[in-house]
């Protein structure tokens, strides 16, 4: 046959179409399925791919088989009927109606007088799609005019607080999946018992040397006591475990062997020693440390108002 069609272009539809119908249909949760399921996707879509393929030979054979059993004439007409329907007229005349332009035999009719050094001047008018779009650009003004400028509707301070807004709740939803995005300043306490379990294993595995097994200190400050040398709480402990404590005598800085999510989990777990006794504690180092942001105790003659207040709903009750 001199005519092929065009088997390439039916396959990569269909092969698109397969992998539309298997994301619509796998359940794969918030990602793509091909990323949940990289081996039996792709293994599938291979396997889908050779088979369009041997389908569209399939076929290609078929028709070849029944071209040549049609006479001269009937081949002829199939040939003249294949032409005409890949053919893309209308695409071209589309094409030539959106451009404006007339063709190069034709345009003696809109020539103008003006020659400048045998260079003569063509009477072209605007291209349609250019117009078009001036014609929208105008309506889209009076909507924007209408919208804005007369029904007052959100200004531009008003979209940017929204996406600001939107912006940061997607990306508080984003750190509760990624743990490793953490530093000193965002770092929380870590009270799940696989992330304690995971700390616990990197300080057996790296700290036990220096502070011991239950905490109680060695080389290493006693980490159960209410002493800290560097301050206590979550984002102390991170940032000293992470840059290392005092020069020249401290412990080396851990970032460049543990990951953020790594040391947020053994600072955590080195905050579940305080208030547990070590086999053999060392001597307390460093100051008491006191969070800032923890809640005031209540002073004795607040005390006394709430057990007066206590006494007198009491009386009333009674």
């Amino acid at each position: 046959m001199k005519n092929n069609t065009a088997w390439w272009l039916r396959i990569t539809v269909a092969f698109f179409l397969v992998i539309i119908l298997m994301e619509v249909y796998i359940d794969s949760g918030d990602k793509p399925a091909f990323l949940v399921y990289p081996t039996l996707m792709f293994g599938f879509m291979a396997l889908i791919l050779l088979l369009l393929i041997a389908i569209a030979f399939i076929v290609q054979a078929i028709e070849n088989v029944l071209y040549h059993t049609l006479d001269e004439e009937a081949k002829a007409r199939y040939l003249s009927a294949k032409e005409e329907k890949w053919e893309w007229t209308w695409g071209k005349n589309m094409y030539n109606k959106m451009l404006g332009s007339k063709p190069m035999e034709d345009e003696v009719e809109i020539i103008l007088d003006h020659n400048y050094d045998g260079i003569r001047e063509l009477d072209n008018k605007l291209p349609p799609w250019w117009v078009y779009l001036f014609y929208a650009s105008i309506v889209f003004a009076v909507v924007y005019l209408v919208r804005f400028h007369i029904y007052n509707d959100y200004t531009q301070d008003e979209e940017y607080a929204q996406e600001v807004a939107t912006a940061q709740l997607e990306i508080e939803e984003y750190k509760k999946t990624a743990k490793g995005l953490v530093d000193a300043n965002t770092v929380e306490l870590l009270t799940d018992a696989s992330d304690l379990n995971a700390g616990k294993t990197i300080f057996e595995s790296n700290c036990v040397a220096c502070h011991m097994a239950d905490g109680g200190g060695g080389i290493g400050p006693n980490l159960t006591d209410q002493n800290w040398i560097l301050g206590g709480g979550i984002k102390n402990v991170f940032h000293t475990i992470s840059e290392g404590g005092r020069d020249g005598k401290g412990m080396i800085a851990w970032k460049q062997n543990l990951k953020p999510v790594e040391i947020a989990q053994v600072a955590s777990y080195v905050l579940s020693f305080e208030g547990t006794t070590a086999a053999n504690p060392k001597a307390a180092e460093g100051d008491i440390w006191v969070d800032p942001n923890a809640p005031e105790p209540a002073t004795p003659a607040q005390e006394s108002n709430t057990e007066q207040v206590i006494d007198s709903m009491s009386v009333s009750m009674n």
